[in-house]
């Protein structure tokens, strides 16, 4: 491991924790499936988190939540090419959330400016050349298996021992092809072939996954874990929980926040520097 910290990721200052707003443009997704599916509603959607202070966009075509179906690289690319356009060509930072290299040829076509792939470009063998020959940034998650199998494979010695390796091993297979490190961001994939007290023990442990000298970035918003601590069924109804976890996220080395909920966590994320960051600002 290092201690180094990048001081940028993907043209942006880490001087201050960045929040990637999650637009989903799909049917099924767990919180939100079906409610930006309409491309025109999706368009509206993306320039109301910028607006809202989001600094990237994160739209995806395919659920990931537990059980979801694969969809075809075509439907998928179909449904995310014209928010992503859309949304570049009037400025702002997209970032697309696939697994498929031809989706995300697509994407970066598009004007997307960032790749996020759930299965640390493990999933399509053609995403690591692809990615390497475009230079643009990604994030590397861990997660075993794929969406219709992950709960079957949350079965670890030491949780937190055993991501770390795994993920390292997946960082290191995309510097051998040829992604600088720079580019890279990792996420240690919370609630991705992990249950609940396994998610936890994943956030305590963030210092450790910072150490491997890349931005970091934590999805938690709305998950089940939250739920489960927050005793709150519904995914719709876990804004608290979320914030909660997410300002723990960020104070134990956190770069990147990917929420639903926009606005309420850039308001957060600004009362929470003003009260632990001497004279900051956040833009």
């Amino acid at each position: 491991m290092t201690s180094y910290r990048p001081e940028t990721w993907a043209g942006f200052y880490l001087n201050r924790p960045l929040v990637m707003g999650i637009l989903n443009v799909t049917p099924d997704s767990f919180s939100d499936g079906g409610r930006y599916a309409d491309p025109v509603v999706a368009i509206a959607a993306g320039h109301a988190m910028r607006d809202a202070g989001a600094d990237i966009i994160d739209v995806g075509g395919e659920s990931t939540r537990p059980d979801a179906l694969p969809v075809p690289p075509a439907q998928e690319a179909a449904r995310v090419e014209p928010v992503i356009a859309a949304l570049a060509a009037q400025g702002v930072v997209v970032s697309a959330d696939t697994r498929n290299a031809e989706t995300m040829a697509a994407a970066l076509n598009a004007g997307a400016r960032i790749i996020n792939d759930v299965s640390g470009l493990r999933h399509d063998p053609a995403a690591l050349p692809l990615l390497a020959a475009r230079g643009c940034p990604v994030v590397i998650m861990h997660m075993r298996g794929s969406p219709m199998t992950m709960n079957c494979q949350a079965v670890y010695n030491d949780v937190v021992a055993d991501v770390l390796v795994e993920l390292g091993h997946t960082r290191d297979a995309a510097l051998r092809a040829g992604i600088e490190a720079g580019a890279i961001a990792l996420d240690p994939g919370l609630g991705f072939a992990k249950r609940g007290a396994q998610n936890v023990a994943l956030l305590r442990a963030l210092p450790r996954f910072a150490a491997l000298g890349h931005a970091l970035l934590i999805g938690l918003s709305r998950k089940k874990f939250i739920g489960e601590a927050g005793g709150e069924p519904a995914s719709a109804r876990r804004l608290p929980g979320s914030l909660a976890a997410a300002l723990f996220a960020v104070g134990q080395g956190a770069n990147i926040l990917r929420v639903h909920d926009v606005a309420e966590t850039v308001q957060a994320l600004r009362v929470w520097q003003s009260l632990t960051v001497a004279d900051s600002k956040m833009s």
